[in-house]
């Protein structure tokens, strides 16, 4: 009976400890304590594929490109080329992270290559940027039909 007022005491005490826990493990709004708004706003949408596409796969109203050179890009950069109408547009798919941002451009044209850069932008100033990747559909346009040219395909990183 000596120790009695110390187990109540630890009781006490590991039941207040307890309550605490069990608040803070609680779904939002079922505490005594405030709730903090969510933000779930985006300042630009990332441009999306075509209906039924899967970022990779060629749209539905693509032609596939077989006659491929992507020697020079990334082991990670996809490598989804095609065709849509006369041949004159060429998609392929770019690859852009965080505060980054896609594009594509034709370097070079001959009769049997056609020259494709793709350049990530990303800002010059420090600032918070999500930590995602994305694979938007970029297309560039050619003078000629591709036909049976081979699509050189190169990438860069650049800041502005």
């Amino acid at each position: 009976m000596r120790h009695i007022g110390t187990v109540v005491g630890t009781g006490v005490l590991l039941l207040a400890i307890s309550a605490c826990g069990s608040a803070q493990n609680a779904a939002p709004g079922a505490g005594g304590g405030e709730t903090l708004p969510t933000a779930t706003s985006s300042s630009e949408a990332p441009p999306e594929a075509p209906p039924n596409a899967s970022p990779g796969e060629v749209p539905p109203d693509g032609k596939p490109v077989t006659k491929l050179d992507t020697n020079a890009l990334p082991e990670d950069q996809p490598r989804t080329v095609w065709t849509v109408g006369d041949g004159k547009t060429v998609g392929v798919i770019g690859q852009e992270g965080g505060c980054g941002k896609a594009s594509a451009s034709v370097l070079e044209q001959s009769a049997s290559a056609v020259k494709i850069e793709l350049l990530e932008t990303t800002p010059l100033t420090k600032q918070m940027c999500t930590m995602d990747i994305r694979f938007p559909p970029l297309t560039v346009q050619l003078s000629e039909p591709l036909g049976e040219r081979t699509v050189v395909l190169t990438s860069r990183q650049e800041q502005k």
